[in-house]
């Protein structure tokens, strides 16, 4: 099972509800406030987590760029309000655990699509 860490933009719901899950999620506000997207993704790749976000510029990162990173989960959820987000998530965090690190996982409201990153 990976670990996470969710960006700020991840609502606190989804994380109460990971971590009601049992996973091990650490939110970005608690440990790097305010920390630049390079930042946040440099402390998940050395820490071994996979981001939680909706900033979709960790796509750039990752996939144009070639950043290092453990695995991005990219919440594409705005039209949904934030109960169905955090059930939505959750819901493919738990269904594809196997598929999360070392991917570009992209979470919309009808379909994900996987990515795998460069290694």
């Amino acid at each position: 099972m990976p670990a996470f860490l969710a960006d700020e933009n991840v609502s606190a719901l989804l994380i109460e509800r990971l971590r009601a899950e049992g996973l091990d999620v650490v939110a970005a506000a608690e440990i790097a406030s305010g920390g630049t997207d390079r930042t946040l993704l440099e402390i998940a790749e050395n820490d071994n987590r996979v981001l939680i976000t909706e900033d979709r510029d960790f796509g750039e990162l990752v996939i144009r760029q070639r950043l290092p990173a453990a695995g991005v989960l990219l919440l594409e959820l705005d039209r949904l309000s934030v109960e169905q987000e955090a059930e939505r998530a959750t819901a493919i965090v738990l269904a594809e655990t196997d598929r999360l690190e070392g991917h570009l996982v992209v979470i919309e409201p009808s379909r994900i699509r996987i990515r795998p990153l460069q290694s």
